[in-house]
């Protein structure tokens, strides 16, 4: 039996971070313009490290590629990405390729289909999802005549909203939100548009229009919610999106859940309360804004307390 994999996250520094991820989970920032927790990460810009048991100290791409049991799993990478992100600032209007585009065009990089759940958001907050243009035509014309307010579609978000984000998706956070964002493992993005925001240096951001112009979907396409929801032994499951990227489900526990196997390896993010995970006669303590994995063949086990996790999956 496999014992549960906890990780060590990984911040990065963002012009548009702040000091949020240390007031609500408590986490040591590195400054106060840290703007993301890559919490669950095998990706070459910042991996997790594993914090306790028999791989204590491995990087989480090391363990991916020494022991392939613990996640039986056919991709070459670690396909998934776990963050949490902190929008002090508006981040940059912004659009991902897909995995076709994106390998032949960022040596070899998977795309980037990501989804957002929201952990907090200021009232009055937005986020840009999607855009207004007809054609390909339309939207380079608008960008061109910087017609942002009739571009861009604006969306008023508030906690425990979901928002699925395909690559092809324009899209950014506003001012004012925390996320919990689960994504293919890329760090690829194309910026359209930056608000003319200078960097430390005094310097424009760089803009990627032309990638980002190939790799937009035209017209912007909606997928409709369809979230399920069930109980499975006083655990309270509901499925936001699941799809051949991943499946994403939100788990609330009351006192105690005893939850079946899973053929998969699991990502976790307690992101509510506290508690503890029951696995193999062992007891690990959890609170909020601890992350781990459950590896193929952990068998059955039992969550205590008062918990809200975010779950995710590789996909099919």
């Amino acid at each position: 039996m496999n014992q549960p994999i906890f990780l060590e996250p990984v911040f990065q520094e963002r012009i548009w971070g702040g000091t949020k991820l240390k007031q609500l989970f408590g986490y040591e920032i590195p400054n106060d313009r840290t703007g993301e927790c890559w919490a669950v990460s095998a990706h070459p810009n910042g991996q997790s490290v594993v914090k306790n048991g028999a791989f204590q100290g491995l990087k989480l791409g090391e363990l991916w590629s020494s022991h392939k049991e613990l996640f039986q799993s056919n991709s070459a990478v670690f396909p998934l990405l776990t963050k949490i992100l902190d929008a002090s600032d508006d981040l940059s209007v912004q659009v991902h390729p897909d995995d076709e585009y994106a390998g032949a065009n960022e040596n070899g990089e998977l795309g980037k289909t990501e989804c957002w759940y929201i952990v907090d958001a200021e009232p009055g907050s937005v986020i840009i999802y999607g855009h207004e243009a007809k054609t390909k035509e339309q939207l380079i014309q608008m960008i061109k005549d910087g017609k942002w307010n009739d571009l861009l579609t604006q969306v008023p978000v508030k906690p425990g909203d979901f928002f699925y984000v395909p690559s092809g998706t324009i899209h950014a956070l506003g001012k004012g939100i925390v996320v919990l964002e689960t994504q293919q493992s890329s760090d690829t993005t194309y910026r359209v548009y930056d608000y003319d925001r200078r960097d430390k240096d005094g310097n424009l951001r760089d803009l990627h229009l032309d990638k980002a112009i190939d790799v937009t979907s035209i017209p912007q396409a909606y997928e409709p919610a369809n979230y399920s929801s069930k109980e499975v032994g006083g655990l309270a499951v509901t499925t936001f999106v699941s799809n051949p990227f991943f499946t994403v489900e939100k788990w609330n526990v009351a006192e105690i859940a005893n939850v079946p196997a899973n053929e998969k390896y699991t990502i976790c993010s307690v992101l509510e309360g506290e508690g503890k995970l029951c696995l193999q006669d062992q007891e690990y303590p959890l609170a909020k804004g601890e992350h781990f994995i459950l590896p193929v063949d952990s068998g059955p086990f039992q969550l205590e307390g008062n918990l809200m996790l975010i779950i995710s999956r590789e996909g099919e």
